[in-house]
């Protein structure tokens, strides 16, 4: 490589001041890779990060964790990655230092660190990831359609599948078909739901959330959700409810609609206390709360192939194509829901 300085998007926390500027290209360590990055997304939690309701530990920092791209090179002691992979990268990190980290299980880390926010992301030319972060991508495959696998499809994924455990059968609400629902509705169908449930007070939301398969559409504000869901699952309740939302009024009013031994996970994250009602119900039903953060590696490589091999469609769900240059432009426009984007993705 010729060339030793690149474009990337900065975000400055103390003024939430985001540019792009030319910084030096970085260089991939022990175990690590650097990517030239072909898409990344923008995320409702960069949103956060910029509007300052999430905040980074860094002074400044290159955001965006959902990223595809072209291998450019490799550190010392990295097996399999060369030169030329299309490749997707996992949007976080073991921590590498806490006691779960130290003592081999990685896996485990309980201060797990975020890519964009904990260490620079690809909102950039090139992106420095650890090797064991990266799927191979096929060339069939769009690098913009690659890129969203990284959060947008992988975090309800392993919401739904992992914390919410669903299985053949269920019954499954939705609250929220924004960036990550309409891939939970695509999901549930595709995990083997009886009944999709999607709930949002937007009408193209719902719209939306019928036409890539959900049974149900219901809109929060003009009708008595819980009654509405007792009536499609013959009283019983729903086996599975997910906040993807992030406000304590929508996960209120997701776990008021489960059944006996039904599960709420709250996939969106809200600063707000908790307040679900009286606690003896959720006793008496056996009925569970689980929190829930992104996604294993594992999960990525399991979308990887079921996009690869056409059993999952995302190609619907890039709304726009950005020069990095607009990435402050794009993260105006999903913060105002201009247009109702499902993705805006970043081509630096």
């Amino acid at each position: 490589m010729r060339q030793s300085t690149m474009r990337a998007a900065r975000f400055t926390t103390a003024t939430r001041e985001l540019t792009v500027a030319t910084v030096p290209i970085p260089k991939p360590g022990v175990g690590e890779v650097l990517v030239r990055v072909k898409a990344c997304g923008i995320c409702l939690s960069d949103v956060h990060l910029v509007d300052g309701t999430l905040q980074s530990p860094l002074d400044v920092v290159t955001p965006g964790h959902e990223s595809a791209g072209v291998v450019e090179g490799v550190g010392p002691n990295v097996p399999h990655w060369r030169a030329g992979q299309r490749v997707v990268m996992c949007g976080g990190k073991p921590c590498g230092v806490c006691i779960t980290c130290a003592g081999g299980r990685p896996a485990e880390c309980v201060d797990f660190h975020i890519m964009g926010f904990h260490y620079d992301g690809a909102w950039a030319e090139y992106v420095v990831v650890p090797s064991s972060s990266l799927s191979e991508v096929p060339d069939h495959v769009p690098f913009e359609q690659a890129a969203i696998l990284a959060d947008a499809v992988s975090t309800p994924y392993a919401g739904l599948t992992a914390s919410g455990r669903l299985k053949p059968g269920e019954s499954v609400g939705l609250w929220g078909i924004g960036g990550l629902g309409v891939h939970a509705v695509q999901i549930a169908r595709m995990a083997g739901a009886s009944l999709v449930v999607a709930v949002d007070p937007n009408a193209a939301a719902r719209e939306r959330a019928l036409a890539l398969g959900a049974d149900v559409a219901i809109d929060p504000a003009a009708a008595d959700v819980r009654a509405e869901v007792r009536r499609h699952t013959n009283g019983l309740g729903l086996d599975l409810a997910v906040d993807l939302v992030g406000a304590n009024a929508v996960l209120a009013q997701a776990a008021s609609t489960i059944g006996r031994f039904g599960r709420v996970v709250m996939v969106g994250l809200s600063p707000e206390p908790i307040r679900l009602g009286p606690g003896v119900l959720f006793g008496t039903r056996s009925q569970s709360l689980v929190g829930h953060l992104g996604y294993e590696q594992r999960h990525l490589d399991e979308l990887v192939t079921l996009v690869g091999t056409g059993r999952l469609d995302v190609s619907r769900s890039v709304s726009d194509v950005l020069p990095l240059e607009e990435v402050a432009r794009g993260v105006e426009r999903l913060a105002c829901k201009e247009g109702n984007p499902i993705r805006l993705v970043v081509r630096p």
